[in-house]
């Protein structure tokens, strides 16, 4: 397994190459892009953080180096937060240009609905697991989410781009709602095709939180096949509490989860079982994780790995051990 000072390593690699104007680019296409496959934009909002605060990579080292020793900690006060629910308090901030963008109460609650059943592990297709992978489920995370509050502005702009300026009241955006006890999600037209993206612990309280496109969030009302299922949040949310992608957003990568098989790179649509890597050992790749890039209909479950590094951020000393205060 790779360490997270490899993957950052990897990750300045990356900035020398591209610049932000480059990444830039590649974000700021038509507005209403058909929303055909999958794409995250953590990993490049990460790169553009990462670019503008160096002081960003010292701090993720110090989550990492905390969530490593929470993982190895066996003591009954850890055992006993792996097994305490935690409530999760959201802000919805909905920007929208026209009447079909200010999406409704009803679809913002499926959304709340659908995160508890993935979170909670009662989703119906929990149960469609493989027979290799099912010793590896989380289950029940013991994460709960409740819908504190929905905030609505209307706007000029006919598309967002992953630049974090919906987070700005100053720049059209909405600022975010107590994000040291809150996750605020904000639901808007995002541009280039994109259907989300999320912020890493360690970064700034003024842009923390998750960003959806408006066809992706929930389970009704406008939301478009074949991200209808409401896994876009949960993929996102998966990145807000320090999980990474599958694929170690590289060939071969780790996602920095022992329990998780390594992924020659990102699956889409709904990949055929068994889908084997050439990763060493080609083992049966986990396309049916939260954190693939599989349609909304294909992926139904986290690992126990993923769960203690979800808990480990809110266990005392962790970077978001506010929201369980």
């Amino acid at each position: 397994m790779k360490s997270f000072l490899s993957l950052l390593l990897c990750s300045m690699f990356f900035l020398v190459g591209c610049s932000e104007e480059t990444i830039n680019t590649s974000i700021t296409q038509n507005d209403e892009d058909v929303l055909s496959k999958r794409v995250c934009f953590t990993y490049e909002v990460l790169q553009q953080q990462l670019q503008q605060d160096p002081s960003l990579a010292i701090r993720m080292q110090q989550i990492e180096d905390f969530t490593e020793r929470f993982t190895k900690d066996k003591s009954p006060a850890s055992l006993r937060l792996l097994g305490d629910t935690l409530e999760i308090p959201i802000i919805v901030n909905v920007l929208y240009k026209t009447t079909v963008q200010n999406i409704s109460s009803a679809q913002i609650q499926s959304q709340i609905t659908a995160l508890n059943n993935d979170f909670e592990a009662l989703n119906t297709d929990y149960n469609l697991t493989p027979s290799v992978f099912q010793s590896l489920r989380a289950g029940n995370t013991k994460i709960r989410f409740v819908l504190d509050g929905i905030i609505r502005k209307s706007t000029t702009k006919t598309g967002w781009s992953a630049d974090n300026s919906m987070k700005s009241t100053a720049k059209g955006g909405i600022s975010p709602s107590s994000p040291t006890t809150k996750l605020n999600i904000w639901i808007c037209n995002l541009s280039g095709g994109i259907l989300g993206y999320a912020q890493f612990p360690g970064g700034s309280s003024t842009t923390d939180g998750v960003v959806i496109d408006d066809n992706a969030f929930g389970t009704t009302g406008t939301v478009q096949a074949p991200f209808n299922k409401g896994r876009t949040a949960t993929h996102e949310v998966g990145h807000w509490m320090n999980l990474r992608h599958i694929w170690g957003d590289a060939n071969c990568g780790s996602d920095l989860v022992s329990d998780t098989p390594n992924h020659n790179s990102e699956n889409y649509g709904c990949p055929i079982y068994p889908h084997y890597s050439t990763c060493s050992g080609k083992p049966v790749e986990m396309t049916m994780n939260y954190m693939d890039y599989s349609d909304d209909a294909c992926m139904y479950m986290f690992t126990s790995g993923q769960k203690t590094r979800m808990r480990a951020i809110f266990a005392s000393g962790g970077p978001r051990y506010s929201f369980g205060q």
